[in-house]
Formats: C-alpha cells, structure tokens, sequence
C-alpha cells in the first residue's frame, strides 16, 4: 500500500475563531483520507509565505526529516479602513504563487479575503460553505498533477 501523503498546514491566527473553522475543515478532510499532517501556526497571512519557505529550505540542511508532499495555507484578511488590508492581501497571494510555481509545490491556497467578519465565517464554517475542505481537497488534487508528471512518487 503507497504511503499516505505529509501535508504541511500553516495557519495565521490573528482572526483565531476563523482560523479555527478553517482549519477544523482541512482536518476534517484529511484524516476522510488518511493524509498526515504537521501544524505550524503564524501570527497574520503575511508570515504563511515565509514559513511556508522556511520548511523547504530546512530540508537542505536536515536530509533525514520526511518532506512535505504538499502545503495548505490558511487565514483570513478583513478589510479595514486602511490600504493595510490591500498589501497583506497582494503580496502574501502572489508570494505563494511564486512559491509554488518555483518549487511546483502542491498547495491548497485558503486566505480568505472578506469585507467583514460575518462575512468570513460564513466561508469558514464546515457546516457552510467549508472553505477549509476544500482547500484541503485542492491540495490533494494538486498532488494528483504532480504525480501526472511524474513529480509525485506515490
């Protein structure tokens, strides 16, 4: 039997009841199909980037440790009454894009983008529009491509 495929969650905690459905969704979704999982929480949508990158370039310096066959992103960002919201919003979105396009990572993007909180939960929720399973799903789905391409052994 193939070994079950590493996922990587990263998860901004600022908006934390947010985070916490979307991540009850990817949870959900994972362990429906039997995928592992390591948890690595950051304080906004602005540091998943970064954490995300720090995973892999660790796996240049620590050989032995099980890589990741894929990484889900998740948070949440609310407009406010500043361009604040614009910025984190822009540069976190296009940095994963270039994370994964660079290092054809199979990522499952869930950084909410909402006017409002209610707004965000109601994405959020897995007994809504359960944002946070579908991430997860992509993600899986994006594995499949890889091995399509022979980039994914299992």
């Amino acid at each position: 039997m193939d070994e079950q495929p590493h996922i990587m969650i990263v998860d901004a905690r600022f908006y934390e009841g947010v985070a916490d459905e979307l991540l009850k969704g990817v949870l959900a979704e994972f362990d429906r199909v039997g995928a592992s999982h390591e948890r690595i929480s950051v304080p906004g949508v602005f540091e998943v980037p970064a954490a995300i990158k720090m995973a892999i370039r660790s796996m240049d310096f620590f050989a032995g440790r099980r890589r990741f066959d894929g990484y889900v992103a998740l948070g949440c960002v609310i407009r406010g009454e500043t361009t604040h919201y614009d910025y984190v919003c822009g540069e976190s979105a296009r940095k994963l894009q270039d994370l994964a396009c660079e290092h054809t990572l199979a990522l499952g993007y869930g950084i909410l983008t909402c006017e409002n909180h209610a707004q965000a939960m109601e994405r959020a929720r897995v007994d809504r529009k359960n944002k946070g399973g579908a991430v997860a799903r992509t993600c899986l789905e994006m594995l499949a491509v890889k091995r399509h391409f022979h980039l994914y052994p299992r």
